[in-house]
């Protein structure tokens, strides 16, 4: 077997924790990735809220590495480490602006930084609605710079298969660009929601 591609995933401490947990879980499950963890210390505690008590060390125990979240000189936060690419889900409006604006004093912001200088893909879960201009801007900024703006944006008539199509459909955006030779043949993701080898 080839060996696994490293892959981000950072959890910032907007509502929605488990968005980012089924992530990793999805990630996890698939031989193609080794899951590199962030976990933000507000996430840490919606994790406990939103998901369980036990939700961090579930996480930390399926990751292929947990790095701490004030290790700015973890291996992820130089560009001369080989990763994929990274999403960060959800995505904090706080998280958003520091990527947007340079603001790197933690590993999260650190390694999304160092995807764009590398022009590897960053797709940002953005939770938060409604949104003010401040918002719009942050937003805007770091898509000029090079991110992918993401919103789960999930319907209620479709609660539990719209989440769940929602979150395959982020996993699949960051592994199609990642890896575009395991998505050359897979279904189209309009019609299906999930190519084939993603789903469990």
């Amino acid at each position: 077997m080839s060996k696994r591609q490293g892959l981000i995933v950072g959890i910032s401490g907007a509502s929605g924790a488990a968005i980012g947990m089924r992530i990793v879980e999805l990630l996890a499950d698939n031989p193609h990735y080794a899951v590199h963890l962030v976990v933000s210390p507000a996430a840490e505690r919606t994790l406990s809220e939103e998901v369980g008590s036990d939700a961090l060390a579930r996480l930390r125990a399926i990751a292929f590495r947990h790095h701490p979240h004030s290790d700015v000189g973890a291996a992820i936060a130089s560009g001369s480490y080989p990763v994929a690419g990274m999403i960060v889900a959800p995505c904090s409006i706080r998280t958003l602006s520091a990527i947007a604006w340079g603001q790197l004093d933690n590993l999260l912001t650190r390694a999304a930084d160092v995807q764009l200088k590398e022009r590897r893909p960053l797709v940002l879960l953005v939770r938060e609605s409604p949104l003010h201009l401040g918002h719009l801007r942050s937003m805007l900024q770091a898509t000029e710079i090079g991110a992918i703006i993401a919103p789960p944006m999930m319907r209620r008539s479709g609660w539990p298969f719209g989440f769940s199509r929602r979150i395959r459909s982020a996993r699949f955006l960051l592994c199609a660009m990642a890896a575009p030779s395991l998505t050359r043949s897979s279904p189209d993701l309009s019609r299906t929601g999930t190519p084939s080898f993603m789903s469990k």
